[in-house]
């Protein structure tokens, strides 16, 4: 056979570990694709860890994860009161709260004004309740809640003393006070003056020291309960279904005695708003969101922080919302008295007398540092846990929801014709519940209070709604 030289020899076939064309490149792919993966997982599972362990995160990472999911990055453990079986002497105190024979009219007890369905707080829309032997008495001031009260300290004029068995001259506190400037009050940072303003105590103008002090006014109250005197009130319950759990408690001579009967019972009253956990329950939103086990909205969440910013709402200057250093739960209330202005309610009966003012720490049921003037016009500030289930706001009832109030703390001082009324030449009558000689009394110092005529409010509209969700939150018997 003739073989032809030129003749092509076919190459063979790539074989063994020989790359094929783009092999290199598929490789170089997925091994991309495999560090892609694994540093995704890494991702997923450290935003995972973020999100349920923020605290140990960096603050700032910590605040980017609370902002997103309105999941508190700082969650603590709050300390509560105890819960327990009442006592003998609360259980005492239960019956007598609840029990509206007491009363001169038969028809009112503690709980007609203090509903337990109503954080202890009026169960309807009046400003002020009735009372009186016929219950058609209307009272002079709004019923305050009776929930948050276990910590009220007792009434005191400048910082707080310390423990001290001495009798204080509230009257000679007073006067050494005068003429030191007010400390301004700015939402989470502690004050650089001692406050010497009064603080402490029970009712809008703090003259009951204690619970059981607080107990005994409405009994006596004409137009409240309206019983003529302590010894009105020993006969009632001489004849109550419980009389002999007094002898239980106190011996069989208690009946002969009636004004220790009734300061044993008005101590029973105190031991239950003490024990019974319904007067401090500690069971709203905000508080589960303390302790990371509720989520706020972003509305809340941004309520919240307008709640605490000094240059917004600056509420947290005089409503406090930190927990304190030992994990109790915010009070919101420093216990301090303070005159805002309020307008007039001329709905309240005594207001028909245009020459009548309530001057709260000054008078007319508070007498003892009625001389004191440089406190006249000043109230309590009341807690605002609960506060968005009342209808009545202030020391006179004047507003009846939430948008009201912000909007009071809002205009006030940018544009009083929106919170005041006006005289017969049009002019507005701003501080018009306070007389001219005390309207110094008024804060104008802390924000949002420091503001002036025509300057621009310092919240809008939405920044209300949002703080208003906010405070809603504080409502007792959240489920998370």
């Amino acid at each position: 056979m003739t073989l032809h030289t030129n003749a092509t020899v076919s190459s063979p076939l790539p074989k063994g570990d020989s790359p094929t064309p783009g092999a290199p490149r598929r490789l170089t792919r997925k091994h991309a694709l495999r560090i892609l993966l694994a540093a995704l997982l890494v991702c997923i599972l450290a935003a995972g860890y973020a999100l349920t362990h923020p605290e140990k995160m960096p603050d700032a990472i910590g605040a980017f994860i609370e902002d997103m999911t309105g999941i508190n990055a700082h969650p603590v453990q709050l300390v509560r009161p105890p819960v327990a079986p009442l006592s003998a002497m609360a259980e005492l105190g239960r019956q007598i709260f609840n029990d509206p024979s007491l009363s001169a009219s038969g028809k009112m007890s503690c709980a007609t004004c203090h509903s337990p369905q109503h954080a202890y707080g009026p169960p309807n829309d009046l400003a002020v309740q009735l009372g009186g032997p016929d219950m058609t008495q209307p009272g002079y001031r709004p019923a305050p809640s009776l929930t948050y009260l276990y910590r009220q300290a007792t009434f005191s004029i400048g910082p707080d003393l310390g423990d001290t068995d001495a009798p204080v001259d509230l009257n000679a506190t007073a006067s050494a006070a005068q003429g030191v400037q007010r400390a301004v009050k700015t939402a989470g940072v502690a004050p650089a003056a001692p406050a010497m303003v009064p603080q402490g105590g029970f009712f809008w103008d703090g003259r009951a020291n204690t619970l059981q002090e607080q107990a005994i006014g409405p009994l006596t109250n004409p137009v409240e309960m309206a019983n003529t005197d302590a010894h009105a009130v020993a006969k009632k319950l001489l004849a109550t279904k419980y009389v002999d759990a007094f002898k239980r408690l106190f011996g069989p001579r208690i009946v002969n005695a009636p004004d220790m009967l009734v300061d044993e019972a008005m101590f029973a009253v105190a031991r239950y708003q003490f024990e019974d956990a319904s007067f401090h329950e500690f069971s709203s939103k905000y508080d589960y969101w303390l302790e990371g086990k509720a989520r706020l909205t972003r509305a809340e969440l941004h309520g919240l922080q307008l709640f605490n910013d000094p240059d917004k709402a600056n509420c947290a200057g005089c409503h406090l919302s930190k927990v304190s250093g030992d994990g109790l739960p915010p009070m919101f209330t420093d216990t301090q008295y303070e005159a805002l202005g309020a307008p007039r309610n001329p709905h309240l009966a005594q207001n028909k007398d245009p020459k009548f003012f309530d001057m709260g720490v000054c008078g007319p049921f508070r007498t003892d540092i009625k001389d004191q003037t440089q406190y006249c016009g000043m109230f309590l500030t009341p807690t605002l846990r609960n506060t968005a289930t009342r209808h009545a706001y202030f020391h006179n009832g004047v507003y009846t929801d939430l948008k009201q109030v912000m909007d009071f703390y809002n205009l006030r001082n940018t544009n009083p014709d929106k919170i005041y009324p006006k005289d017969a030449s049009g002019k507005v009558m701003k501080y018009d519940d306070i007389p001219a000689q005390y309207q110094a009394n008024i804060d104008v110092a802390d924000a949002p209070f420091d503001r002036k005529l025509g300057d621009k409010p310092a919240m809008t509209e939405a920044e209300i709604n949002d703080i208003i969700a906010f405070i809603k939150t504080l409502n007792d018997g959240y489920k998370p």
